[in-house]
């Protein structure tokens, strides 16, 4: 029999290990698809009509998703210290079910201050339900060898998310107004994601091999023994401003890139469709990766990714003049734009082991997650300058390389 790395979680063809292990990935594909649609999604379809509601400038009303965001940063670190010592199920049960309420609580706001407190208790939840504590599951249930593959399955499901809940709650909107669409959602929400997580997520048997006799998992003072020897580990910083900069380029690009065509002279539907163009590539550029590391190291693929970024990216003003060119530069930057999301758990997993992944996962989300929340905001500073949106694409085009540079260096194991 093969041998099996020592921090896998259990052998997949004991016990009926492998096929639970499926069914908790098919259960989180779901959950994450409406999670992703209620607590996220929606908001953009949401936001005006809540800014005429509570007489307040759009602005105002979209500093609360960032609020949101950043929320779900600082909740990243504890989130992976729980998800190690206790696994999921406690904590997306628990998550959903507060999501759920607040949900019905966010209907019902009258103020922008409140509508900030919900919006942070939106993010908290957030970092408890959505992609971190479900990679950190399947991170634990199944082998090297079918991770990728459980983690492509729940992102290109969960792709799927604003394809479902744009359109669904734009309809709600219409027809029930946007107070009216939240109760909705919250019972979608509180329907689907509370049972799937209460009944379906499971924490994964430990492997004989992996632990001590009488002892069912890693403890306490092995996990922070993993946790220091990675802090200590200048790889892992290398990755995490690797990631940094890529989030930064991707949260810039997500955000500006309608405004951008738009100034060079596009109608505003060509624009937005173009930029609508990212999400379907988000699937191309996994779906890619997936495929190649069979053959080529994912740092590899993945540095390739990003430097395709960097020249796409470059090429943009020369490019946008023309639709054609413009959905070239489009098509070059987004096949990266959606990569992250896989090479983040198979490098740290790959590197530090499954026994402390979810703190590492968790303290390199927050680091990333902060970068894609202000990084919009820089940028809107720079088109105030006279380099305008020249000057926003360079930067753009420079953290696709960094991140390309730091993917070459950080990627490589220890001697």
């Amino acid at each position: 029999m093969r041998a099996i790395a020592p921090t896998v979680p259990a052998d997949p063809s004991v016990g009926g290990h492998h096929a639970r292990g499926w069914r908790v990935v098919a259960a989180l594909a779901v959950t994450q698809t409406v999670g992703y649609g209620t607590l996220y999604y929606a908001y953009a379809v949401l936001l005006r009509p809540m800014a005429t509601a509570l007489d307040a400038s759009t602005t105002a009303v979209t500093g609360a998703l960032t609020a949101s965001v950043l929320a779900g940063a600082l909740m990243a670190v504890p989130v992976g210290r729980w998800l190690d010592q206790h696994g999921g199920r406690a904590l997306m049960t628990a998550g959903s079910l507060a999501a759920t309420v607040l949900l019905l609580v966010w209907s019902q706001v009258t103020t922008v201050a409140q509508l900030y407190v919900v919006m942070i208790g939106i993010g908290v939840t957030g970092a408890m339900v959505l992609y971190e504590p479900a990679f950190a599951v399947i991170v634990s249930w199944l082998t090297p060898e079918r991770r990728g593959t459980a983690l492509l399955a729940v992102t290109i499901v969960a792709g799927f998310a604003s394809t479902i809940f744009l359109p669904l709650t734009g309809l709600l909107v219409e027809h029930l107004d946007w107070r009216g669409a939240l109760l909705v959602l919250a019972a979608v929400h509180g329907l689907v994601a509370v049972p799937l997580h209460a009944l379906a997520v499971r924490r994964a048997p430990a492997s004989p091999r992996t632990t001590s006799p009488g002892v069912t998992g890693p403890n306490h003072e092995q996990r922070r023994a993993v946790v220091r020897s990675a802090m200590r580990d200048a790889r892992f910083w290398v990755l995490a401003v690797t990631f940094v900069a890529h989030g930064a380029a991707t949260s810039t690009m997500t955000v500006h890139l309608v405004g951008y065509l738009t100034s060079r002279g596009h109608p505003a539907t060509f624009a937005a469709s173009t930029a609508g163009l990212l999400g379907v590539l988000s699937v191309t550029g996994r779906l890619v990766l997936t495929g190649a590391r069979r053959r080529l190291r994912v740092t590899t693929i993945v540095a390739a990714i990003f430097t395709v970024q960097a020249v796409a990216v470059l090429a943009l003003p020369w490019l946008a003049g023309t639709r054609a060119g413009a959905v070239v530069g489009v098509i070059g930057f987004g096949l990266g734009f959606g990569v992250a999301s896989l090479a983040t758990p198979a490098l740290v997993a790959d590197r530090y082991g499954t026994t402390a992944y979810a703190s590492l996962a968790g303290r390199m989300a927050a680091l990333v997650t902060v970068a894609k929340a202000t990084a919009p905001l820089a940028a809107a500073a720079v088109l105030h300058t006279a380099g305008g949106y020249r000057l926003l694409l360079a930067a753009v085009a420079g953290c696709c390389a960094l991140a390309a540079a730091g993917m070459l260096t950080g990627g490589r194991r220890a001697p």
